[in-house]
């Protein structure tokens, strides 16, 4: 489902060159969780995009299903997110100027869905929001927000779902119950789920953890308890 070989990422700054990722190695499985961890600094966000086809590597390989992220240009990219991945941010990334359900219809109505709000209506009732369909951005919560942008992620039944730090902003209350709900979609959905995380918690929900230093795994994938 997902492969990186040999993948790299150097950046230039004013001090020099300053390599973020070096020659990383790695297998995701179609449905597996996966978890990328590490302290900050050391690559996890980096090479999240670079997996999901927001960014070019350096040097190296990634394959995105059968795509060659690293062949193709920024549209060939998006084509490729469009028909295989949904995103949840820290930052939820919300259009403010949009309703709840106007959020979630939007990834639908792009790619001329026939039903959209119908769709949308019901993904976030299952998330607990049927009650805000007409709520926008301002009017709901963090933890509510954040349900927001797991609706738009998984309306599309993306077949990989990247996620950064999707605790990051909650308090711990409202991030269990959204840890709760990535995983309970996953299982449903059959979503590969991939998380950059520092919440440790988090991360041991996963069945796997991918431990970054300095830009290196450092050491082996480690099995974590499942969900």
């Amino acid at each position: 489902m997902i492969a990186a070989r040999h993948l790299s990422k150097r950046v230039e700054t004013a001090a020099g060159p300053l390599d973020i990722l070096t020659d990383i190695h790695l297998e995701i499985q179609a449905r597996e969780s996966v978890a990328i961890v590490g302290v900050s600094g050391s690559g996890k966000s980096t090479l999240l995009g670079l997996l999901a086809g927001l960014d070019l590597p350096s040097a190296g390989e990634v394959f995105l299903s059968h795509y060659p992220l690293h062949d193709l240009d920024e549209d060939g990219r998006a084509r490729v997110r469009g028909e295989l991945v949904g995103f949840v941010f820290q930052s939820f990334q919300l259009l403010g100027n949009l309703t709840a359900l106007e959020n979630v219809m939007l990834p639908l109505e792009l790619r001329r869905d026939r039903q959209p709000r119908e769709q949308a209506a019901e993904l976030l009732s299952r998330v607990g929001l049927g009650e805000r369909l007409q709520h926008y951005p301002k009017q709901l919560s963090g933890g509510e927000q954040q349900r927001v942008a797991i609706a738009r992620a998984f309306v599309t039944e993306p077949a990989i779902l990247f996620a950064d730090e999707p605790t990051g902003n909650l308090d711990n209350v409202t991030g269990e119950t959204v840890i709760d709900l990535l995983f309970r979609l996953n299982r449903d959905k059959g979503t590969t789920l991939v998380l950059v995380t520092h919440d440790e918690h988090l991360a041991s929900r996963c069945e796997r953890l991918i431990h970054l230093e300095a830009g290196r795994i450092v050491s082996p994938v480690k099995a974590a308890s499942t969900a």
